[in-house]
């Protein structure tokens, strides 16, 4: 076991899924019950990294991340350092490629919600604040955690973004999955086998975990 590897997956993972979270719930919450101009686009627009080859996605972010670009300069005036090839860079990356698992189990679990029950506690004295805290969060919170569970399991496995934005750094960007693939071509099998056993099995419990979560919502 690559445990330098692992930590920085786990890392990446955890942050993703933490700093995805109120973004995607205010997303996900427009989408559900605001429906505006154009909304297909951007519903399109989030899902586009569930159909992109990771490495097209991968070469655009590293294009939009490189030196040569307005975020990658202003990022190398503030931090003397590139984003690319950086944790830094890795977390930006994972934080787009993971929008729609993020995005659209929160948005079915907001859907769900009939809006008659937020009226009656409008009608109740609470505020939209207080509804949104008290009624509309316990009641989506099946789709926010199946959401959150998709985000980390998706983080630890991914492999195209991760190498072409990061590339194979140990200790900075070099993440279990990457440390799978070296493992593989170095023919070392029984230690890619334990890390992909790892992988499969971190995967099988948030499968379970959604589709249970999910189940939970279609019941309301």
């Amino acid at each position: 076991m690559d445990w330098q590897a692992l930590s920085l997956s786990l890392q990446l993972a955890t942050a993703t899924a933490l700093l995805l979270l109120p973004f995607a719930i205010w997303l996900a919450r427009l989408l559900a019950w605001s429906p505006f101009r154009h909304q297909g686009a951007v519903e399109a627009a989030i899902l586009l990294p569930l159909v992109l080859p990771p490495t097209v996605l991968g070469y655009y972010l590293l294009l939009g991340f490189g030196g040569a670009s307005p975020l990658g300069q202003a990022y190398h005036a503030l931090t003397g350092r590139a984003l690319v090839f950086s944790f830094d860079g890795l977390l930006a990356a994972s934080l787009i490629f993971n929008l729609p698992f993020a995005v659209q189990p929160m948005q079915r679990s907001f859907a769900a919600i009939p809006r008659e029950v937020r009226e009656a506690a409008w009608v109740s004295g609470l505020s939209r604040w207080q509804t949104f805290l008290r009624i509309e969060l316990p009641l989506a919170w099946p789709g926010i955690a199946a959401a959150l569970a998709l985000t980390f399991a998706h983080t630890l496995g991914e492999f195209g973004v991760v190498l072409m934005v990061g590339g194979s750094l140990p200790g900075e960007t070099k993440t279990i999955a990457i440390a799978i693939y070296d493992q593989a071509q170095a023919f070392n099998d029984s230690a890619a086998a334990g890390m992909s056993a790892l992988l499969l099995a971190l995967s099988f419990v948030a499968v379970m975990l959604v589709s249970r979560l999910g189940r939970s919502v279609l019941r309301r």
